[in-house]
C-alpha cells in the first residue's frame, strides 16, 4: 500500500508536471508566468496527496510516502522496527515503479522533463539543503500538531495538502521540492541523474527527526497518539497506537 501510494504520487507529478512544463505542452504555451505553472502543478499535487491520504489505502497503511517521515515516527516509538524498515523499502520501490510506469505509457514527453528529477537550483546545493531542511522541519512539525490535537486531527490532509501547495509555488526553485528521499530516488534512477543526491537524503531525514525531538521535548512522547496521518476511519491500524486515548480527551 506504501509503494502503491508513492507510486501514485509520482503518476501525478509525472503528468501534471508534463501537462504544465513541457515545450510542446498547449497549457505550458498558454501559461507564460512560471509561478503560475507552480501553482497549478502545487495544486494538483497538494489534491493528489490529501485524495491519497483519504483513500483506503492511506487510511490503512498511514500514507506515510516517505521513509524520513517513516523514519521520525520510528525514533518516537510509533513504529516496530521491521515495520519501519518495509515501509522505507517500499516506499523507494514505490516512488520507482511510478516514474518508470510514465517512462513507459508516455515515453517523450517524460524523459524531456528529466523524469521529474529533483536537482539544486541556481544557487546551489547549500541554499537547496537548507530550504529541504526547513520545509521538511515544518510539515512534520504541522504532522505532529495536527494529528496530536483532537480539534485539529481531522484536517491533517488538508493541512499537508496547502503545504504541498505551498512549498511547490513558492521553494521548488531553490531545490525541486522533494522532503522525501524516496521521491527523489524515483526520479533520479530512471533518469540517472544524481546531482547533490546527498541533499535530498540528508535534510528531509534530520530535519523531520529534529522536529520529533523538539515535540518530545515540549510535549513528551506520550503525547504522540500514532503514525496515521488519517484516523478517523475503521482500517486496522498496525502502529503502536493511543488514538482512542485522544478521542477521549486525554491529551
Amino acid at each position: 500500500m506504501e509503494a502503491g501510494a508513492l507510486g501514485a504520487f509520482m503518476v501525478s507529478a509525472c503528468v501534471f508536471t508534463a501537462l504544465l512544463e513541457h515545450p510542446a505542452s498547449p497549457a505550458r504555451q498558454a501559461i507564460a508566468s512560471p509561478t503560475v505553472r507552480l501553482f497549478l502543478n502545487g495544486l494538483a499535487m497538494g489534491l493528489t496527496l490529501i485524495a491519497i491520504i483519504h483513500s483506503p489505502w492511506g487510511k490503512r497503511s498511514g500514507a506515510q510516502m516517505n521513509p524520513a517521515l517513516t523514519l521520525a515516527f520510528f525514533r518516537l516509538g510509533k513504529i516496530g522496527p521491521w515495520d519501519t524498515l518495509f515501509y522505507a523499502v517500499f516506499q523507494f520501490i514505490g516512488g520507482v515503479a511510478g516514474v518508470a510506469f510514465c517512462a513507459l505509457a508516455i515515453g517523450g514527453p517524460i524523459r524531456d522533463i528529466h523524469y521529474v528529477v529533483t536537482v539544486p537550483g541556481p544557487r546551489g546545493a547549500g541554499v537547496a539543503f537548507a530550504a529541504e531542511f526547513l520545509i521538511s522541519f515544518a510539515l512534520m512539525t504541522a504532522v505532529l500538531v495536527s494529528t496530536n490535537t483532537p480539534r485539529l486531527a481531522r484536517r491533517t490532509p488538508l493541512i499537508c495538502g496547502a503545504l504541498l501547495t505551498l512549498y511547490i509555488t513558492f521553494e521548488a526553485p531553490l531545490s525541486g521540492m522533494s522532503m522525501n528521499p524516496a521521491r527523489t530516488f524515483g526520479s533520479a534512477l530512471p533518469g540517472a541523474t544524481w546531482t547533490a543526491i546527498w541533499v535530498y537524503f540528508i535534510a528531509p531525514a534530520a530535519a523531520m527527526l529534529a522536529a520529533g525531538e523538539l515535540y518530545r521535548f515540549r510535549r513528551g512522547a506520550r503525547a504522540v497518539f500514532c503514525a496515521k496521518l488519517h484516523h478517523h476511519n475503521d482500517k486496522r491500524c498496525i502502529f503502536r497506537c493511543n488514538y482512542p486515548a485522544m478521542q477521549a480527551g486525554r491529551s
